[in-house]
């Protein structure tokens, strides 16, 4: 084990550029073997537009952190509350919209320090749950979300191209 310098960074709309950049090159890294190139480059253009990003940065109902390792970016995260939230927009939730981590710094407990920071500011915003939504064929991820106290309780569509997936939504109840 190294002494790595792992840290949390609250984003800002200075942060607009990192965040357009690593939110593209962590989405692409983690879905490019599922989907063709033309439908990858689509989507990114139209979900990392960066007038999009900017909007989503200044919403006070969204926050976005940044996840450091010896003051490299590796990773970030994106919590939303009221109507911010994508789909369940209950008063009472907190969505764990986006955790993402670059390859090369995977295996390392990072998602794990996101995911707790999230379950964290629900407790500090006095939500009574977390949720997220999770491709239903990424098990890897939907085991790490139930070792950390999520449970599947719905679903909903999400669409990549020409495509229909379905995610699952997960919840962890605060206590």
């Amino acid at each position: 084990m190294t002494n790595e310098k792992i840290m949390l960074e609250k984003c800002d709309v200075k942060s607009l550029d990192e965040l357009v950049e690593v939110g593209r090159s962590t989405y692409l890294e983690a879905f490019k073997s599922y989907c063709s190139d033309e439908v990858m480059k689509t989507y990114l253009d139209q979900a990392f537009e960066r007038n999009k990003i900017r909007q989503e940065i200044m919403n006070e109902d969204s926050e976005f952190y940044f996840i450091r390792v010896d003051d490299e970016l590796a990773g970030y995260l994106k919590l939303n509350v009221n109507s911010a939230q994508s789909d369940l927009k209950n008063e009472n939730g907190l969505e764990i919209e986006r955790i993402y981590v670059k390859a090369q710094y995977k295996s390392r407990g990072l998602g794990k320090i996101m995911l707790s920071h999230g379950v964290k500011r629900a407790k500090e915003l006095i939500k009574s749950f977390a949720w997220l939504g999770v491709w239903e064929k990424n098990l890897a991820a939907i085991d790490f979300y139930k070792k950390n106290g999520f449970y599947e309780f719905g679903s909903h569509r999400f669409i990549m191209g020409n495509e229909v997936q379905n995610d699952f939504i997960m919840k962890k109840e605060i206590n």
